[in-house]
């Protein structure tokens, strides 16, 4: 079944020098990630980062992202945001891409 209304799981990292110093798990749809930040981001007292367009691609192709600093309007006291989406169990996955240099 593979519907949008399928819910899965947003993942969010926040890195501090290369390491995970917070993770934070909660629900999400694939198409609609800034919902569930704008949901769970001010329980942890953070702000919202600017979606820009790279993140949006980044999002549609491989459903994860990353977020640095000068993203946020207000202070983030992290190296980076890292989110991805974790797929339900009965949602199909995306067919990943060929890369030719792999087949070398």
């Amino acid at each position: 079944m593979n519907t949008s209304e399928n819910t899965g799981r947003l993942w969010i990292r926040l890195m501090k020098k290369h390491r995970v110093a917070k993770s934070i798990i909660t629900e999400c749809t694939r198409d609609n990630p800034e919902d569930a930040l704008q949901r769970i981001l001010p329980t942890v007292d953070l702000g919202q980062p600017l979606w820009l367009p790279r993140h949006q691609a980044d999002w549609t192709e491989y459903a994860m992202t990353r977020f640095m600093p000068d993203h946020f309007v207000e202070a983030f006291p992290f190296d980076s945001m890292e989110i991805s989406y974790i797929y339900p169990e009965d949602e199909d996955r995306p067919g990943r891409r060929r890369n030719p240099w792999e087949d070398a």
